[in-house]
């Protein structure tokens, strides 16, 4: 199985399948009749405080990479957090949405503490992420990609879906990760396959993905990382867009000059305590900013 049928035994039947004729082309799919669409969570009003950090700690042994951090996030602004590496970034990322447990601290969501709730249970609250390393289907098309999004909003467990009961929420879900594509600009190829993408088209598909879960706040790990400047370009006018449709967005970044451009407010940390927190013109001023991140004071 491991040699032969590393995708599973559907993946061995389609690769016998695609031998029957060199050149041989995929039908093009019949369009999806329309039905009705999935449900979507009311988006808080903007300026609401939707995420709290405080206090945050995460030790591993005797190491403290994450010191007493706090900040707050409101609905329809985009917040950057940034620093050197080592700061303690993706660290942080990765408690406020549960995929490391807290020392000690607090993160609440939309009013609730989430800290060590399930990373399902935090995404049907609404807050969905992307992550630093591409992880999408490659040899999925586009449409099965951002449709995986979707499925912790339906209802059907193993059980239905194994006895093909759950046809009417399978539509709904292609329906709505039809939706998506569009609206990120890639409607038009939703049966290309994903690994056949370069790296600028895959990250932005990972964002269609996470928008499929309906989400309040968009969390995304160093999204521009290995982009062109055009690719950088097309990801910020997607992200200005979101934010104007009423999406947060917390984006963990490196890039200091497409950062700047795009956020609303910036959170800097260094040696795993933040540093100082407020509008980008300000942070870039910021004499112990470019101390610790941009170099010296010129």
């Amino acid at each position: 199985l491991l040699h032969f049928a590393r995708g599973g035994l559907m993946g061995f039947v389609r690769r016998l399948r695609a031998r029957k004729g060199p050149g041989a082309v995929r039908p093009p799919a019949a369009p999806l009749a329309a039905v009705e669409p999935l449900p979507h969570r009311a988006l808080p009003a903007r300026g609401t405080p939707i995420l709290s950090v405080q206090g945050a700690v995460k030790r591993f042994g005797g190491l403290v990479a994450v010191n007493d951090v706090s900040f707050d996030v409101a609905a329809g602004e985009i917040v950057g957090l940034i620093g050197p590496n080592g700061a303690g970034k993706s660290t942080m990322f990765n408690l406020l949405t549960c995929t490391l447990p807290m020392s000690s601290g607090s993160v609440r969501f939309l009013g609730q503490d989430i800290a060590g709730m399930p990373q399902r249970e935090v995404a049907r609250l609404g807050l969905a992420r992307t992550f630093q390393h591409v992880k999408l289907r490659p040899q999925m098309s586009l449409l099965d990609n951002v449709a995986l999004g979707a499925h912790s909003r339906t209802r059907s467990g193993v059980l239905r879906a194994g006895l093909r009961l759950d046809r009417a929420e399978e539509r709904q879900i292609l329906q709505e990760a039809q939706r998506q594509l569009e609206r990120i600009g890639l409607g038009d190829r939703a049966h290309e396959l994903a690994g056949s993408l370069p790296l600028g088209t895959q990250r932005i598909l990972e964002i269609a993905r996470a928008l499929a879960a309906d989400p309040v706040l968009l969390v995304l790990d160093e999204p521009a990382a290995g982009l062109r400047r055009k690719e950088k370009m097309a990801l910020g006018e997607l992200l200005r867009k979101l934010r104007d449709e009423g999406v947060t967005i917390l984006i963990v970044e490196h890039d200091m000059d497409f950062v700047m451009k795009l956020v609303d407010r910036l959170v800097v940390m260094n040696f795993g305590a933040k540093l100082v927190e407020g509008a980008p013109a300000a942070v870039r001023a910021d004499e112990r900013v470019q101390a610790a991140y941009l170099g010296s004071v010129a």
